[in-house]
């Protein structure tokens, strides 16, 4: 059901660092026949395999944001895919027309959560030489109001496995997406329809 009614719509996983936005993208991918693309691995072919914290390092994040960008616009033009986007892809409004042509799915996971997931990780950027706790609040504020326009809020508990979280979306997916919308509706037309 799930399946005929996304019509090859794809899927962007939107949300702070850690939330799982890859293996939960990967089984999603899986569950629904679809491919899956981790943008972040995108973005760093497009730069000729530079991993992102050495193109922060080396460009800083405006640069990154650019590319970031103009690897989603090119992205968002095939179809049946699931794609796990970087944390923070929701603060470029341009941004926001290219997710808006498929079906944006918020995985929320608490600050204390994500503490404890990247406790050990040293690749994420913007969380080097800063309190990692204070640095995801305030990035967690900044972007709260961004990530809640997303089509569906999925809040994941520490208790729910990532093959959890990727059903619990499959089954929420009917309740944003009505047999006949097209492609690229947004939430506001999909509700009135």
């Amino acid at each position: 059901m799930t399946i005929e009614l996304l019509k090859g719509v794809n899927l962007y996983l939107i949300g702070m660092m850690g939330v799982g936005k890859t293996t939960v993208g990967r089984l999603l991918a899986q569950h629904l026949g679809y491919g899956f693309v981790d943008l972040d691995t995108v973005i760093e072919k497009a730069a000729g395999d530079k991993p992102i914290t050495q193109l922060f390092a080396e460009q800083g994040e405006a640069v990154f944001r650019q590319l970031e960008s103009k690897v989603l616009s090119q992205v968002c033009a095939f179809t049946k895919l699931v794609i796990a986007t970087g944390g923070g892809i929701v603060v470029q409004r341009e941004n926001w027309s290219y997710l808006h042509h498929g079906l944006i799915v918020w995985l929320d996971v608490p600050v204390e959560i994500l503490c404890a997931r990247l406790a050990e990780d040293t690749t994420r950027p913007l969380l080097q030489n800063v309190d990692p706790k204070a640095k995801l609040q305030s990035l967690f504020e900044e972007r709260q109001r961004l990530y809640a326009q997303a089509d569906l809020q999925i809040t994941v508990s520490q208790e729910e496995t990532p093959e959890q979280t990727a059903k619990r979306i499959i089954e929420q997916i009917p309740s944003v997406l009505k047999p006949g919308v097209c492609a690229g509706e947004s939430k506001e037309k999909i509700n009135n329809c």
